[in-house]
C-alpha cells in the first residue's frame, strides 16, 4: 500500500512563464494540479517541504492530500521539473486520482539479504541492471518498494521480472522479461582469465618461433652441406 501524506500549498492566480518566475523570485516552487475532469489548479510550494518529499524513494507511488486553503484534492506526483545547473526544483505537476484511476509510475528496487548470497560471498559483485520497475494499475494497489531476496544466488545468477509477486491489478509497462540484477563474477577473476589467455598466447608464439628457428637451421646445415660437397 502507498503510503498517503498531506501537501499544505499556496493557491496562484496566474499562469505562464512569467507568473511561474514571479511564484521563484518568491522563493517559492510553482505548480500545478490537473486531471480528474476538473480545470487546472494552479499552486505555490515551499521549496523545503518539496525537498523533503522528494528524498522518499517511493516519492513517485505516494499519495498526496494537497490542501488549499482547506479544501483537499487526493493526487499523486507526475513529474518534477529540476534546473540544470543548480538542480533545485523549478516546478511540480501532480494529478488528481481516485481509487479508479489508472497511473504509470516507477517503483524503487530495493534488495535484502547480500550476506546469504554464495555469489557475493565468493567475491561476486552485485550488478544492478534496474533501480526502479515502471508499473501500471490503481493507485491504492502499488508497492512502495519492490523486494528482491539475493538468499542462494550464485556468480552468474540473475534475477528478472518474472519472479517478483505484484499486487493483483499491477503490472510492469515493460512486456519482456526484463533483468533486474545479477551476480556478476569479481573483476580480479576476470583479470586473471584474461592474463590466462594472454600467457597462452605468449607460449604459442615462443612454441612457433622455435620451430621456424628449428626449421632454419636445417636449412642453413643442408646448405652448408652442400657448399662443401
Amino acid at each position: 500500500m502507498p503510503k498517503t501524506s498531506t501537501l499544505q500549498v499556496r493557491g496562484r492566480d496566474r499562469a505562464g512563464k512569467g507568473a511561474a518566475r514571479a511564484t521563484r523570485r518568491q522563493g517559492l516552487v510553482p505548480g500545478v494540479i490537473y486531471g480528474g475532469r476538473e480545470e487546472a489548479t494552479l499552486i505555490a510550494i515551499e521549496p523545503k517541504i518539496l525537498n523533503g518529499l522528494m528524498h522518499d524513494p517511493a516519492f513517485k507511488t505516494n499519495i498526496f492530500e494537497v490542501e488549499i486553503a482547506g479544501k483537499k484534492q487526493r493526487t499523486m506526483a507526475m513529474d518534477v521539473q529540476l534546473d540544470p545547473v543548480s538542480d533545485k526544483p523549478i516546478h511540480a505537476d501532480f494529478r488528481r486520482i481516485d481509487k479508479d484511476t489508472l497511473v504509470r509510475v516507477p517503483v524503487p528496487v530495493q534488495f535484502h539479504n547480500e550476506a546469504a548470497s554464495p555469489g557475493i560471498k565468493l567475491g561476486g559483485v552485485l550488478n544492478i541492471v534496474r533501480h526502479d520497475v515502471e508499473v501500471r494499475g490503481r493507485p491504492d494497489d502499488l508497492p512502495d518498494h519492490i523486494e528482491i531476496d539475493l538468499t542462494g544466488l550464485e556468480i552468474g545468477d540473475s534475477v528478472h521480472i518474472s519472479a517478483v509477486a505484484l499486487p493483483d491489478g499491477v503490472k510492469p509497462t515493460i512486456a519482456r522479461n526484463f533483468t533486474i540484477c545479477s551476480i556478476a563474477p569479481p573483476t580480479v577473476m576476470i583479470v586473471e582469465e584474461e592474463a590466462k589467455v594472454e600467457a597462452e598466447g605468449e607460449v604459442g608464439a615462443e612454441d612457433e618461433t622455435e620451430d621456424e628457428a628449428k626449421t632454419g637451421d636445417a636449412a642453413k646445415a643442408k646448405t652448408s652441406d652442400a657448399e662443401k660437397k
